[in-house]
């Protein structure tokens, strides 16, 4: 690889963990914002929606910007967005103005996910071997250190707006030193339909192979939502464990998720991407029976550990495979299945919820095993790939 090909792999490494620290940012400091603001559990619900609904409203935007400008100017735009509407919580006072600053977060979060995954793919191109799942285990990272910067900030007993000043402050800076590094336009040249792997083959009609994209999205996103919003609380309900034991359910799965995104790549190059999604939905279908059936903590943290590995690698193949179907409309295909997998991120955990109410939780959450399934069917479509020539300037 060039050092210019090396620098913008850099660059996109950047723009993740900018966005998962930004996001953490947001997070870890919900409880105080919530104070400061005076609204209620309830209304906070209702307004943590209007970050999903801001970051769905830009996902689809972004394509658009994409196709026309590239997705250099988009992943740049979208992480001074995140960047500048992260400075805006501290200053919500009541419920309208925290609207106001979860949507712009929102805003910021789908411009900046949909431009730096187009940008990825390119860079990705560059290298001629799979390394989308590394800039997603970048993004979990950025996250991690995002929530240990907050609760360092906490305990050092910073105010609401150091809370979040600081920590922006980081983010611009590694922005500015990242981010110039991304691939030029003129660097760019689009994807060809390419089918890779023991299931070559006519390519199919791109729409379809769009829809079979977004599905897939869909349904692994929509368990990955679950295990981040119910992992806790069921081993909590369903086993009797302390909230301390129980939260060793979710970090079981996210250092599972972590570590299997960094080792996703070079079994992709070995195996091909097909085989990542179908084996790897089917343990994670594996895993999340065990979590169900387990009766004893030990054995659950095991099928959440498999869960997460199973899971690791299989959504970055699908957004690689977006990026490389050779529409020409390429960044609004990507936004639509970049969208879609955040509407399952969204949806999956208010499902569990709705059905739990007239079921057992361990009955509700297990309705992804079924999801992993029909992604185990689906699987055979991540195999459009870009072809192997790398492109140049």
């Amino acid at each position: 690889m060039s050092a210019r090909d090396r620098r913008a792999r850099r660059a996109v490494i950047g723009a993740f963990l900018v966005n998962g620290f930004l996001l953490a940012t947001w997070v870890v400091n919900i409880p105080a914002i919530q104070q400061q603001s005076g609204v209620s559990h309830g209304v906070l619900g209702g307004l943590l929606l209007l970050l999903g609904l801001g970051s769905f409203v830009a996902m689809q935007a972004t394509g658009w910007i994409v196709d026309r400008v590239g997705s250099r100017v988009a992943t740049i735009t979208g992480a001074a967005m995140l960047i500048l509407a992260t400075l805006t919580p501290p200053l919500a006072t009541d419920p309208v103005t925290l609207a106001v600053a979860v949507f712009a977060i929102g805003l910021g979060n789908g411009t900046l996910d949909v431009a730096m995954n187009a940008h990825a793919v390119v860079v990705e191109r560059r290298y001629r071997r799979p390394i989308m799942a590394s800039f997603h285990a970048w993004f979990s990272v950025g996250g991690a250190i995002g929530a240990g910067f907050g609760a360092l900030g906490h305990a050092l007993g910073w105010d609401l707006p150091m809370l979040f000043l600081v920590p922006v402050t980081i983010a611009a800076a590694a922005a500015a030193i990242a981010l110039p590094g991304l691939l030029g336009h003129a660097e760019i040249t689009p994807a060809t339909p390419h089918i890779d792997g023991p299931e070559s083959g006519p390519v199919p009609g791109l729409a379809r192979r769009a829809i079979l994209l977004g599905a897939l999205a869909f349904m692994l996103m929509l368990a990955e939502g679950v295990a981040a919003d119910w992992s806790a609380l069921h081993t909590r309900e369903h086993l009797g464990a302390s909230e301390s034991t129980a939260a060793l359910a979710y970090a079981a799965f996210a250092i599972a998720m972590t570590a299997g995104r960094f080792a996703a790549d070079s079994v992709a190059a070995r195996v091909g991407p097909v085989a990542i999604v179908r084996y790897g939905a089917a343990v994670a279908a594996v895993g999340l029976l065990v979590v169900t059936l387990s009766t004893a903590v030990p054995v659950a943290l095991g099928g959440w550990i498999l869960f997460g590995l199973g899971l690791s690698g299989a959504v970055p193949q699908i957004f690689t495979a977006a990026g490389s179907l050779g529409a020409a409309n390429a960044g609004v295909v990507m936004s639509r299945i970049v969208g879609a997998g955040y509407v399952g991120l969204l949806a999956g955990p208010a499902l569990i919820g709705w059905l739990a109410e007239g079921m057992t939780l361990s009955v509700a959450i297990a309705v992804p095993v079924v999801l992993c399934g029909a992604a185990v069917v689906l699987a055979s479509s991540v195999a459009v790939r870009q072809p192997a020539e790398r492109v140049s300037a």
